[in-house]
């Protein structure tokens, strides 16, 4: 049976962004070009998200789809910027030449910018004349991990950005741990920041890699995180505004406005107040352990769990992740039963 379904399951639609041609995978880019056509092809394909490059591999990718011409189909295409925003302008007017559908742009903070200079620089390279409403990709902006984080993030709320996690590398010390991605990771849903990850979520679960010895994170964790993160989140924003209400109260009973009332309203504000504070930090710890669980039952059952409100909410949060390897996260996913091709084959 050929071509994409709509019935999987909702936490999967669209959670892989195909990044074939990047460490360690390094696919040929006319090879990656033709594996994602196929994937998009297979029962699977509502999985798979766009192909991802370097912005700088357009002109290599203007010769495969010149020479890829009979295939037909527009090919959905993000580019990642690992320079930051100079040269986005110029590689939107080249894809326009290019049979694409231009989803996503990745665009790193150079080292010293800080979150004005960016959100500036990122207007000068994204014109609306260039980028209409109607078509302009989504932006995510590399977050950095460093003393810019937050301050970055809170420059990202309620703009049209969006924030990329890195999440591993080819070094022991590029893979954040459990306590700094939980941070990350609740920093941007507070600031209510969509972001996607990449690099060393090459498996489903919280791993120890055999041969690096590297500590990997598995990517339904970070499903998890975001579902935790967005539920903690929502809990400390009523406990906040039920503290500024009773704070309010408090001051009206201290001018002698229904006093008693008010004292007692004022009290529960504290309260409230100090249990958000609490369970802010619960939540932290609850992120954290999500992210460091290695039990497979365990996590596969909390994705179970979470019904379509909850994984609709927690997919808003964390939108994707880029993954060298398609079949890869498929497979584990199938070996959870979380995920069965049409059929009854896993």
């Amino acid at each position: 049976m050929t071509g994409p379904l709509p019935s999987l399951p909702l936490f999967a639609l669209g959670l892989l962004d195909d990044a074939a041609v990047f460490p360690p995978g390094l696919a040929p880019l006319p090879d990656a070009v033709a594996a994602h056509r196929r994937h998009e092809a297979a029962w699977y394909g509502a999985l798979v998200g766009p192909l991802v490059i370097a912005g700088s591999a357009l002109g290599e990718l203007a010769e495969v789809l010149r020479a890829d011409a009979g295939a037909g189909s527009t090919l959905r295409l993000a580019l990642t910027f690992p320079g930051g925003p100079a040269r986005v302008a110029e590689a939107l007017e080249a894809s326009a030449e290019l049979p694409v559908s231009l989803e996503a742009l990745e665009i790193a903070v150079p080292d010293g910018m800080e979150p004005g200079e960016l959100l500036a620089a990122l207007a000068t390279a994204l014109p609306k004349a260039v980028t209409p409403e109607a078509v302009r990709p989504e932006v995510f902006v590399e977050i950095p991990r460093d003393a810019r984080r937050d301050p970055l993030l809170a420059a990202l709320a309620g703009t049209r950005y969006r924030a990329k996690f890195r999440t591993g590398g080819v070094r022991a010390e590029l893979y954040p741990d459990e306590a700094e991605l939980a941070a990350a990771v609740l920093a941007a849903v507070e600031a209510g920041v969509p972001f996607k990850a990449t690099a060393g979520l090459h498996h489903a679960l919280r791993n120890t890699d055999p041969d690096t010895g590297f500590e990997q994170h598995g990517f339904l964790n970070l499903l998890l995180a975001a579902d935790a993160a967005a539920r903690g989140t929502k809990e400390d924003a009523a406990d906040g505004a039920r503290g500024i209400t009773a704070t309010q109260a408090a001051a009206d009973g201290a001018r002698g406005i229904a006093g008693t009332q008010a004292a007692a309203d004022g009290a529960r504000g504290i309260t409230a107040t100090q249990a958000a504070a609490e369970r802010s930090g619960a939540v932290e710890a609850i992120v954290r352990g999500l992210l460091a669980e290695r039990d497979g039952a365990v996590v596969a059952a909390g994705v179970r769990e979470m019904g379509p409100e909850r994984t609709a909410a927690a997919r808003a949060r964390f939108i994707s992740f880029g993954t060298c390897s398609v079949t890869d996260p498929l497979t584990e996913l199938a070996g959870f039963g979380l995920l069965t091709e049409p059929g009854g084959a896993a």
